[in-house]
């Protein structure tokens, strides 16, 4: 019980401390606002008193509407300059930008001038490679297709991106190309006038195979072979064409004229054609002929049909060149050009 009440003893002295100890603070932060409102309330008296000799202007105020108003002037001069330095770097902002976008598009109408310069001359030079390979008998008809399909517009190489921040670059890659490409057309073009020169003269020799698209295959050759039917050794003066079968068309090997049509108990029916430079062409067993004696025909014309006429052991073709008096391996002028 003493204890207990020593407990309830201490526990009013630890309450009452407590309560007095917050009282002086509440008491203190009381008597530190009304002395706060004591300074504001402060009168004060502004005169203003002009050089001339009117009345002086006074009037009163107090401590508190000075402070109060100088925070206001203070906050709207903060205001406006803060808005109005927010206005002029926005205006800065739009006119670099709009200087920038107008060089932007300089350069970009550079790009699309050097573009279309470029793929001018890229056209150029692919109608003169063409043309020349056309006439060494090479097929570009697909690959052509395809880069002009893929290059038709070199402005899908470069991005946006890239316009803004490298067109100058690209530019002068580009003209750089263009210049290449102008340079490289102008001997392409000669070789392809060469190669147009010589052309008549692919024409003019036997130097395709005799036999239209290509058919058939060499089933005897140019010199000394066995006789098929006497078994015996003998020099063969030409080549001999199969297809092992009757009317297959023959084609002119070279351009020239028509001079015999024949019939022989060797050779069968045959055709023979003058061409050029002293060349003579013989086609023989022949199933039947399509052109007349003196007859002008061109390279690749049909002049007849294998056949098996004549001493044979099937359907082929006997061909021959002579050059003046002399026989000659056709197979060294054959596929020069092909047909």
């Amino acid at each position: 019980m003493a204890r207990t009440r020593q407990y309830k003893k201490f526990e009013r002295s630890v309450v009452f401390s407590v309560g007095r100890f917050f009282k002086k603070i509440f008491r203190g932060v009381f008597h530190f606002i009304a002395n706060i409102f004591k300074v504001f309330d402060r009168k004060l008296t502004i005169m203003i008193v002009p050089h001339s000799q009117s009345k002086p202007i006074s009037f009163r105020t107090n401590v508190f509407s000075m402070v109060f108003g100088f925070i206001l002037v203070i906050g709207i001069a903060s205001t406006f300059f803060y808005f109005n330095r927010q206005v002029l770097g926005a205006n800065h902002e739009i006119t670099r930008l709009q200087a920038e976008n107008q060089k932007n598009l300089a350069s970009l109408d550079e790009l699309r001038d050097q573009n279309t310069n470029l793929l001018q001359t890229a056209k150029r030079f692919q109608a003169s490679l063409s043309h020349s390979l056309s006439l060494l008998g090479i097929n570009q008809s697909s690959d052509t297709d395809s880069v002009s399909t893929q290059s038709s517009d070199l402005s899908s190489l470069f991005s946006s991106n890239d316009l803004a921040t490298g067109t100058a670059k690209e530019a002068a890659d580009i003209q750089q190309l263009t210049s290449y490409l102008e340079g490289a057309i102008q001997p392409v073009e000669q070789i392809g006038k060469l190669l147009e020169s010589q052309g008549t003269l692919f024409s003019d020799i036997p130097s395709i195979w005799p036999i239209k698209n290509g058919l058939g295959h060499i089933s005897m050759e140019f010199g000394q072979n066995i006789h098929p039917i006497t078994g015996q050794w003998y020099i063969h003066k030409g080549l001999d064409f199969s297809t092992y079968r009757i009317g297959d068309p023959i084609v002119a090997t070279a351009n020239g004229q028509v001079v015999t049509i024949a019939y022989d108990s060797g050779f069968g029916n045959y055709v023979i054609i003058k061409h050029k430079h002293g060349i003579y062409t013989r086609y023989a067993h022949m199933n039947s002929v399509r052109v007349k004696k003196g007859q002008f025909v061109s390279q690749g014309d049909v002049i007849g049909t294998i056949g098996n006429t004549g001493i044979t052991t099937g359907p082929h073709l006997h061909y021959e060149v002579h050059i003046g008096s002399d026989v000659v391996d056709p197979a060294k002028y054959i596929n020069v050009k092909q047909k």
